[in-house]
């Protein structure tokens, strides 16, 4: 079987040997290129991109940063599957990565059984779809939740980050809500699925009271324009879950819209759909 073939980026050479190390013991993936700064990994790449499979970058590298890296590799029509490791937990960088082709961002400090597993990943895929590590999912649903105006300490809020986790990596759950999602929720948290699903309830009651209109309607569509009514469980989850998974977080463009412009493409819905109902009753 061939080897999976890895090119590393990172200014620190001991983090370099533990990947060399670590991947030569697990047989299947081999280290064949490193470079301690961007200039360096622009060149290679640029000489030498049929020579690996996936390439692993630390973004805070000198002479040249990540970003640039990619941005470089990219204008010159080189395309690679990527991984790029980072310190920084930022919606703004993970947008940037998306932008530039990276199929997956992982926080420092990671596991190197799930590095490995990412490299596996990675190496299989066709989708450049941008992919979140544990750290960086549960930042994005924190921070997305936060923006609905869910406050942290209820504990509807713990129950529906843990739910939208779920689904994000197990989309086939949506059909069983009650059978399976509740129930490994509950299990987390030694209480009951009934309890759940009351508790997620209630934190959507009061997201819907207090939470950032323009968000709701971006997220949700159109119907919070007339009478505000709310998701369901399965729905609000499902829909979060959704932007998440599909859109490679999509929603952090919307909260950072300006609000003007928002208000304005519900205003043009407004009136579209005065004017269909005035033909409809002429």
């Amino acid at each position: 079987m061939n080897k999976i073939r890895v090119f590393i980026v990172d200014d620190s050479s001991n983090a370099v040997n533990d990947v060399k190390k670590y991947f030569s013991d697990c047989g299947d993936i081999e280290v064949v290129l490193s470079a301690n700064d961007g200039v360096e990994a622009v060149k290679i790449i640029e000489e030498r991109a049929h020579d690996f499979d996936v390439l692993i970058m630390d973004l805070i590298i000198p002479k040249l940063d990540g970003l640039s890296v990619l941005e470089t590799i990219r204008k010159k029509g080189i395309n690679v599957k990527s991984i790029v490791t980072t310190n920084i937990n930022s919606t703004l960088i993970i947008n940037k990565c998306m932008d530039e082709g990276v199929n997956y961002y992982m926080l420092k400090p990671y596991d190197m059984a799930s590095l490995y597993s990412r490299v596996r990943e990675v190496y299989k895929t066709s989708s450049k779809e941008l992919f979140l590590d544990d750290k960086s999912l549960n930042g994005a649903i924190t921070d997305m939740l936060h923006s609905l105006g869910i406050p942290s300490h209820i504990k509807g809020y713990s129950y529906i980050r843990d739910s939208i986790s779920l689904m994000y990596k197990n989309p086939s759950m949506i059909g069983a809500i009650t059978k399976e999602l509740y129930p490994e929720v509950a299990s987390m948290y030694d209480t009951t699925s009934s309890r759940v699903e009351r508790a997620i309830r209630h934190a959507i009651e009061v997201s819907w009271s207090r939470g950032d209109y323009d968000l709701m309607e971006s997220l949700f569509g159109h119907s919070v324009d007339y009478d505000r009514a709310k998701p369901t469980n399965s729905e609000f989850i499902a829909t979060l879950a959704d932007r998440l998974r599909l859109d490679n977080c999509f929603w952090i463009y919307l909260i950072n819209l300006p609000h003007y412009i928002i208000r304005y493409k519900r205003r043009i819905f407004l009136w579209t759909s005065v004017l269909i109902k005035m033909f409809v009753w002429y």
